[in-house]
């Protein structure tokens, strides 16, 4: 039988806090179990503890819309569009602008 994947990563998460790569894929688990809240939180612990290239920055702002927090989203979308051309992410940075004009 497999294991969830929200009971996995939560075991990661606890046994190792500090590792980005356990809290995002915890949040990436309780995203697409439509667990919004408990998602932003991990995304966040994620983006403390690591430099993501932009990717992150989108998923907390689709959560943060999920839970009705438009102004908080649009700050992710920015940060994730700065992160974006930083990397070299051109094409990711355009799909944030768009994505932040969606939310008015």
């Amino acid at each position: 039988m497999a294991v969830d994947r929200i009971t996995y990563f939560s075991g990661l998460v606890a046994e190792t806090p500090d590792e980005p790569r356990a809290r995002y894929g915890l949040a990436v688990a309780l995203r697409n179990a439509e667990r919004h809240a408990e998602a932003i939180d991990q995304y966040r612990a994620y983006l403390d503890l690591a430099d993501d290239e932009g990717a992150a920055w989108g998923h907390l702002a689709e959560c943060l819309t999920a839970t009705g927090d438009i102004n908080a989203a649009a700050d992710a979308y920015l940060t994730g569009i700065d992160t974006a051309l930083r990397n070299g992410h051109n094409g990711l940075a355009a799909d944030y602008e768009v994505a932040i004009e969606a939310l008015s």
